[in-house]
């Protein structure tokens, strides 16, 4: 069962997003009205994703996505959101939010960005069954072992890479394994460098979002896992010897930094 938390302070934009959901017999879903009911809650019901409204009374979403991160790191947070506090949604996925669904909801909006959340869980929990199995590895570099541990730390990788915090050590703690043993079987069974796998799969993604001619540059960068815009465009130029505007004008679109 998939715990799931709506919060926000209109009860309409509630009982939409309540209503979306609750054909999912998988997911059991609690609400709150107000940030601090949303901590709350989060805490008492020990939710795995939480739908946070921005704007609301009593604690906003981006102090209440802190809070609830503190105690609980590994819960799901997708942000409500409109363009006119976009700049509040990009500082909330800095702090850890995985998606942002803009107002008025789309019910195919709201199905993805779940879908993504409960992709990441699901991965992160087969990554953590695995630590047995990377613990042996430690003292068996049986080929074979070593490629089905990869495999599922590609998985992972797949699911997670929007992850501003992702990394080869965030990835080798929940392994609790050494740093520089993953990265050696990583290259060894990929052929690839662990960074540039996930920089090609943050860059494929920025790829697909470019063709969108009303996404900026600064909220693709977001959306992929860049907390900074400036460094995105670096590493998109370093992988496709194109600047994100540029390849956006070979694809026909067009939209502001």
């Amino acid at each position: 069962m998939i715990k799931i938390l709506i919060a926000d302070d209109e009860s309409i934009e509630r009982e939409i997003l309540y209503k979306i959901l609750s054909d999912n017999p998988l997911f059991q879903l609690y609400q709150a009205d107000n940030g601090r009911l949303a901590v709350d809650f989060a805490q008492l019901y020990d939710v795995d994703i939480v739908l946070m409204d921005i704007e609301m009374p009593a604690l906003n979403g981006i102090e209440a996505t802190r809070q609830i991160l503190k105690v609980k790191p590994s819960c799901r947070i997708i942000f409500i959101t409109a363009y006119s506090v976009f700049s509040y949604a990009r500082e909330a996925v800095t702090l850890g939010a995985i998606d942002y669904i803009l107002k008025p909801v789309d019910k195919s909006d709201v199905l993805r960005a779940v879908d993504r959340a409960v992709s990441q869980l699901e991965a992160e929990s087969q990554l953590k069954a695995a630590v047995p199995e990377a613990k042996k590895l430690a003292d068996d570099e049986e080929t074979e072992a070593a490629a089905l541990m990869v495999n599922k730390v590609k998985k992972y990788l797949k699911h997670s890479y929007m992850n501003y915090d992702l990394s080869l050590d965030s990835v080798s703690s929940l392994l609790h394994i050494n740093s520089s043993y993953l990265s050696s079987i990583f290259k060894r069974c990929t052929g690839i460098n662990f960074l540039d796998y996930i920089t090609d799969l943050r860059i494929g993604t920025a790829k697909e979002q470019l063709s969108d001619p009303f996404k900026s540059i600064s909220e693709i960068a977001s959306l992929v896992g860049y907390s900074s815009p400036s460094y995105f465009c670096r590493a998109f130029k370093k992988n496709t010897g194109l600047s994100p505007t540029e390849y956006r004008k070979q694809l026909g679109g067009g939209a502001g930094e």
